[in-house]
């Protein structure tokens, strides 16, 4: 089936889609623009701040390189990661491997509330069945193995993992599966040098003890293996959450004919902009971002991608607002390559506190504030290998993992940082007015 044109849904309820717009292949096969129709135009909502109400073809950007597609804004955080495109080219076989296909394959259960149909009257996405439930993860785990090792799969198996699992997430094995009446996606090991879903579970627990937000993890056992589940944050009480990864909200926010500065600092101003300024949520936010850079650095987290951080639209009909959703994919990669994927501050990615406190005030913080917010997340990671061992991290793996985060950088980093030395400056003195005292 060749696919040129397809249309666009919102699925905030899932009980009464709503139809957005007409999506077209452009960019000669490159990207995928949006054109609202008259209702989502008269009672709608922006879906990034790039796409606002007006009745226009928007246009992903001009400039793609060789080997990239790209739907046009908040459109393609609805594609899938690399892994569900991975499960589309081997299950799927479209004859044809544009942006297109890949929107539509995705089928019902891609990340956020949007959804992709071949009709603009009635929504019908890609057929699909019912999740598979969590005593059906080890037959997902060796259905999931074989793709990777490009083996054969019978019908049945192909419709057990169709889509793949499209949250956002890369190109490690996965899929999606319902426990306990909720949405998880499930990670499977392979063959990394260590117990790589453990470690994750474990890393993001530390996290949490760091005051950063995660999402829930918890541990499936396989035979032979772990895999980790992770608790879907877009789905709520039967309700879907319109949500944007990092990437998409700062290209939004950019200038037309700039290049977006792809990091921390950028998503915090972003956060602190357009974020929840109720009980000061937004400056909390920005905080607890500077709090994930600081941990990931620590922790020889390095994947830190622009897909790896997304933002919760809370009550995009009323206001749009943005909340920083939980922490997900939070894990040593154990590379020791010293610089991070997304920019930390005035020496783009590298993986220094140096580099993390030298934009502080893009957070929201005084260098006296992020100081404190550093030696904090200092403490917590110090006790990094007794947590591991207390989750079950073995001590072949924690040895392994010390070779990065004990190593002579990072360790350097946590001993060697000096709070006292980012005290505020005193406060001026307020200048007498022209009047004299008041």
């Amino acid at each position: 089936m060749r696919l040129d044109d397809l249309y666009l849904w919102y699925l905030g309820d899932p009980a009464a889609p709503r139809y957005v717009g007409a999506l077209k292949l452009v960019a000669a096969g490159k990207g995928v623009s949006l054109r609202y129709g008259e209702a989502w135009l008269a009672s709608g909502f922006a879906l990034s701040e790039d796409l606002p109400l007006v009745d226009i073809e928007h246009m992903p950007p001009g400039r793609l390189a060789a080997d990239a597609q790209r739907a046009v804004g908040a459109v393609d955080d609805a594609r899938p990661d690399r892994w569900g495109e991975k499960v589309i080219r081997f299950v799927d076989k479209p004859r044809r491997l544009s942006l297109m296909e890949y929107l539509f394959y995705a089928g019902d259960d891609r990340f956020g509330a949007l959804g992709v149909s071949t009709s603009s009257s009635t929504y019908s996405p890609r057929a699909g069945g019912p999740l598979p439930r969590l005593e059906d993860a080890q037959r997902l785990s060796e259905i999931a193995a074989k793709i990777e090792a490009l083996e054969p799969i019978t019908a049945v198996e192909a419709k057990i993992i169709a889509g793949g699992g499209s949250p956002l997430g890369g190109a490690k094995p996965k899929a999606l599966i319902d426990i306990d009446g909720e949405q998880w996606a499930i990670k499977f090991f392979n063959n990394e040098p260590v117990d790589t879903p453990l470690v994750e579970h474990a890393t993001m627990t530390l996290a949490a003890r760091a005051g950063i937000t995660v999402a829930r993890t918890q541990i499936v056992r396989l035979v032979g293996a772990n895999a980790i589940a992770i608790r879907r944050f877009d789905r709520e009480r039967g309700r879907r959450i319109h949500c944007i990864s990092a990437g998409t909200a700062i290209r939004a926010a950019t200038a037309a004919g700039e290049e977006p500065e792809l990091g921390y600092p950028e998503l915090a101003r972003i956060l602190r902009r357009v974020g929840i300024t109720r009980d000061d949520n937004n400056l909390r936010d920005a905080r607890e971002l500077f709090r994930r850079m600081v941990f990931n650095i620590l922790v020889d987290n390095t994947d830190d991608h622009e897909k790896n951080h997304a933002l919760l639209v809370v009550s995009p009909f009323e206001n749009g607002r943005l909340r920083l959703a939980p922490a997900y994919d939070v894990l040593p990669t154990n590379s020791g390559q010293g610089y991070q994927e997304f920019i930390c501050g005035a020496f783009g990615r590298d993986s220094t506190l140096e580099n993390a406190m030298s934009q502080c005030e893009a957070f929201g913080l005084l260098p006296a504030e992020a100081a404190a917010e550093v030696a904090r997340v200092i403490d917590v990671v110090r006790t990094w290998k007794e947590h591991f061992a207390q989750v079950g991290v073995t001590q072949h793996d924690i040895r392994s993992l010390a070779e990065r985060i004990d190593g002579a950088d990072l360790l350097g980093q946590r001993t060697g940082f000096d709070q006292a030395g980012f005290q505020s400056p005193p406060a001026r003195r307020k200048r007498p007015g022209p009047f004299g005292r008041t």
